[in-house]
């Protein structure tokens, strides 16, 4: 059962956050490891280690949704788990990519008008992102 769904504007500037917080550091210590801005292994790793791994056991949070206040939690009311973040990062990514990013465009009018606010990678994963706290 969806309760107290965060919308489109929430977990964008979650995401934004994330990418400042997470994401420009990983970049600098890639540069500073490689010497090349391009990205390599490494930083492509540890990023999709990041959101497969932190939700799971820190609650559903990642740094940008902590500071926001919102979570991934399961609709049927399980813990998350790694098989359900593995399935909303990694395989709607291989979708999202193989689309061209024409679902993640349909995500996000997804998550903008559903009452559910729930996109595309939340029904592949069975989770929705909330302002309720645990």
């Amino acid at each position: 059962m969806v309760t107290k769904p965060a919308g489109f504007w929430k977990r964008f500037l979650a995401s934004i956050l994330d990418g400042i917080i997470i994401g420009i550091p990983l970049a600098l210590i890639s540069y500073w490891i490689t010497g090349d801005w391009e990205g390599d292994a490494f930083t492509s790793i540890v990023n999709v280690l990041y959101f497969w791994i932190v939700p799971v056991v820190w609650s559903g949070y990642t740094v940008g949704k902590k500071m926001i206040g919102i979570r991934i939690v399961k609709v049927n009311g399980e813990k998350l788990g790694f098989g359900a973040m593995f399935l909303r990062s990694i395989v709607a990514s291989i979708i999202y990519g193989i689309t061209f990013g024409l679902a993640l465009i349909v995500s996000a009018i997804m998550v903008a008008a559903r009452e559910d606010k729930r996109a595309i990678h939340d029904f592949i994963a069975g989770t929705y992102v909330t302002t309720e706290q645990p």
